[in-house]
């Protein structure tokens, strides 16, 4: 089977946790006998994790509507060059590679009419989705946004153009959601007819079970830096809890950085606010075990989670908002700690402190841990995966 990956950042360049589920899904087909060809955006990390090496027939060729951490808004000419380039880039792959199946992955800020290329070919697609792109997508592609205000006209201008100028993403694959929750909020807004869920998870060998230890405030937030992540009423937390501290570990909008940083001076506890950036990959498990809890106090209905789940492996509580997706692993006073109402900085001091008190409650949180992570592999995601292609492929 011959698969074409297309989608934003792939590693060693990326940002997160799912550019990693995509790779460590391609390895995983190339394990499986199938010839992988990936095609992704022309994004380049500043400082790419060293210890993930490129791997082979990757094309970083695509261009996308995202510079510096959000979208750019472009004008009709340089919206049109931009797709005639990515339609000449994917039409060139489709031909010279001749997939037996094409996988969507992220496709946040990216040309969506190349999704309606491929249907045009009629070659089969299976859609990984990880995030809201389906309902942000459309708006922030600069060509499908300006040829929707276009209304009749729109068909001649894609015509003219060689670029589609409608979606039907009904029409164009099965789609696996990363959660039920994601799934549903989703199909609520877009018609989809055949979708499934397919829940990514963690290398247990990357994340061993690390010894307990005695309580010390030391907190830990891991992921992207963006507002809707909370990471402010984690700093707000921690100056209203004695001797606490917080570790900001990951890369993301240095604008948001900078008010962290400015909203801990404000605080007076810029001196128990440290910014370590991005970390490698080998190195997580030690990161997570240095910590006395990890903090996830998304704002936003999170389609997933893997960090709380890399935390469970470790053996290091987790304290969450316990939002979206996130909710169907997570249980409070069993395997984390959820604190209500996810915007208030007091709630998750509250919770804090209640850890801090208890070490019973600590190590019940642990040993549930261990069994949820157990539970969500990265195994287990890939096979999935792999089956969904292979059926597709085969249809």
């Amino acid at each position: 089977m011959r698969v074409l990956a297309v989608g934003s950042m792939y590693p060693p360049h990326f940002e997160g946790g799912y550019e990693l589920v995509w790779r460590s899904a391609v390895r995983h087909l190339r394990e499986r006998g199938h010839t992988v060809r990936v095609l992704a955006s022309d994004y380049r990390a500043e400082r790419p994790d060293p210890e993930i090496a490129e791997d082979p027939d990757v094309h970083r060729d695509l261009r996308w509507y995202w510079r510096d951490h959000k979208v750019v808004r472009l004008g009709p000419r340089t919206s049109l060059q931009l797709e005639r380039h990515n339609a000449r880039v994917l039409r060139r792959h489709l031909s010279d590679f001749a997939p037996d199946v094409v996988a969507w992955w992220a496709m946040g800020a990216m040309s969506l009419s190349m999704i309606e290329i491929v249907r045009g070919y009629a070659v089969p697609a299976v859609g990984l989705v990880h995030d809201r792109w389906m309902l942000y997508g459309p708006d922030v592609d600069g060509w499908l946004s300006g040829a929707r205000r276009l209304g009749p006209l729109a068909g001649l201008l894609g015509s003219v153009a060689r670029v589609p100028t409608r979606l039907e993403l009904g029409r164009a694959a099965r789609w696996l959601f990363s959660s039920d929750a994601l799934r549903e909020e989703v199909v609520s807004a877009v018609s989809l007819s055949d979708t499934g869920v397919a829940r990514p998870g963690i290398e247990p060998d990357l994340f061993p079970a690390a010894p307990e230890t005695e309580w010390s405030g030391r907190l830990l937030y891991l992921g992207r830096i963006d507002p809707p992540k909370g990471i402010a009423n984690a700093v707000r937390a921690v100056a209203s809890v004695p001797g606490a501290s917080l570790e900001i570990v990951g890369t993301g909008a240095a604008w948001h950085q900078a008010e962290l940083r400015d909203l801990a001076r404000e605080l007076g506890v810029a001196d128990r606010v440290q910014f370590r950036g991005q970390v490698p990959r080998a190195q997580l498990a030690a990161v997570y075990a240095a910590a006395d809890a990890v903090v996830f106090p998304v704002l936003w209905e999170e389609p997933w989670g893997l960090v709380p789940l890399e935390a469970m492996a470790v053996g290091r509580p987790v304290v969450a908002t316990g939002s979206g997706g996130s909710a169907e692993y997570m249980r409070h006073d069993e395997n984390c700690l959820i604190f209500r109402p996810r915007d208030d900085p007091a709630a998750l001091a509250a919770a804090v402190e209640r850890l801090a008190a208890d070490a019973a409650l600590r190590g019940r949180l642990r040993e549930n841990g261990f069994r949820t992570a157990r539970r969500h592999t990265e195994d287990a995601f890939n096979e999935a995966v792999a089956k969904e292609l292979e059926e597709v492929a085969g249809r």
